[in-house]
């Protein structure tokens, strides 16, 4: 293909997935479920942080998560007692424990606390997504947690792809009237995001050569990255739909 013809390819793919038909099987569906701010973000956080294995076991514990935090997932992060702490130490999700959630929550709290919440620690000037994305870990981990929970957010700077956190942060900051993201983050553009890259959306991209380099690290994100923004300098993740859907539900 041309490069216009790939453009429109997959601009005619975005079409396809990019409409709320999408949530019904995606965790996105999870922040769809409030309408506080805060809420939506925290419930996007969390959902996303479990965001790997088996969709409808993602989806299903993500709602087990917001069970737990009393259906008000900020009201709980702010105003918890020890007590309902551990409530929590039951939950599983693969790899990510009870402990982990409660180390989580412990995090959320100081982002708001002390770092005047997520959308600000994502919203700093000169500098990019992915150094932003490093920074946030740190200051996450500044609250009380085990050291095993540390690794339930990737940090690009060491060589991550960082798939979960950059579906976050897509969900977060685009607003496309499309319905499926939900773009509640005002101060950052969607210019500046980097596609979620997994298996699915790699074996895609390798197809269409957006993408030869053979691992899903940080090295290939950059490549993707690149040329997504010749395709699409102001909105490159949209095309995260076209990649995600070709490789899930084309089997392409």
């Amino acid at each position: 293909m041309t490069p216009s013809e790939l453009k429109e390819f997959l601009d005619e793919k975005v079409e396809l997935y990019n409409n709320p038909n999408f949530i019904e099987s995606d965790p996105i569906q999870i922040p769809h479920l409030y309408s506080v701010k805060e809420d939506i973000e925290i419930a996007g956080f969390l959902a996303a942080t479990i965001a790997w294995g088996n969709r409808k076991m993602i989806i299903n514990n993500a709602k087990k998560m917001m069970d737990l935090m009393g259906n008000s997932p900020y009201d709980f992060v702010m105003n918890h007692s020890e007590t309902q702490l551990e409530t929590l130490e039951h939950f599983v999700h693969r790899t990510f424990n009870g402990q982990d959630f409660v180390g989580f929550v412990k995090g959320l709290q100081h982002i708001y606390v002390n770092h005047y919440g997520l959308e600000a620690v994502f919203s700093k000037e000169n500098a990019t997504m992915q150094h932003m994305i490093s920074e946030f870990k740190q200051l996450f981990f500044e609250a009380p947690h085990l050291a095993r929970t540390e690794k339930h957010i990737s940090d690009p700077l060491n060589g991550s792809a960082a798939k979960r956190i950059n579906m976050y942060l897509r969900w977060m900051v685009r607003d496309d009237n499309k319905g499926v993201d939900l773009g509640i983050w005002n101060n950052i553009s969607p210019a500046q995001l980097s596609c979620p890259l997994d298996v699915h959306s790699g074996n895609v991209a390798r197809k269409l050569k957006l993408l030869i380099r053979k691992q899903n690290d940080a090295k290939a994100l950059a490549e993707l990255d690149a040329n997504l923004r010749l395709l699409d300098a102001n909105d490159p993740v949209k095309y995260d739909f076209a990649l995600f859907g070709l490789g899930v539900f084309e089997g392409f």
